[in-house]
């Protein structure tokens, strides 16, 4: 992982597999890790991190199932193609997003003017 950094707040209420995950997940789809770039291993990356190698492990088998990395033995984990994007987004599933959001940028202590005006940026950009 060339330049990218995954940090873990262990204060925060969001769990640190689920940290991890959702920083992965952002440097992939916004084109930060690019396809076909290696991941750490799952244990290098726990050591680094200070956490249980269980944790990592767990964020990465979320990342596979979203189909964001691919594991393969001898050749370790790397960025997968980025699926193409839907035609229409599913509700359920953007609701889903914008929670996990509005509970992370809460642990940071914005309220709702905040989230929303962070929202509209990032809309911006």
């Amino acid at each position: 992982m060339s330049g990218a950094a995954v940090r873990v707040d262990t204060n925060s209420p969001v769990p640190p597999y689920e940290q991890i995950r959702a920083q992965l997940a952002a440097l992939i789809t916004t084109g930060r890790l690019p396809e076909g770039e290696r991941l750490p291993t799952v244990r290098q990356l726990a050591a680094d991190l200070g956490l249980a190698a269980g944790t990592v492990a767990r964020a990465y088998r979320e990342l596979e199932s979203a189909s964001l990395i691919r594991t393969r033995r001898g050749a370790g984990t790397r960025v997968a193609p980025l699926p193409t994007p839907l035609q229409h987004p599913d509700p359920a599933e953007l609701a889903a997003l914008a929670r996990r959001f509005i509970a992370e940028a809460r642990a940071m202590g914005a309220d709702d003017e905040a989230v929303l005006s962070a929202v509209r940026g990032a809309l911006r950009e």
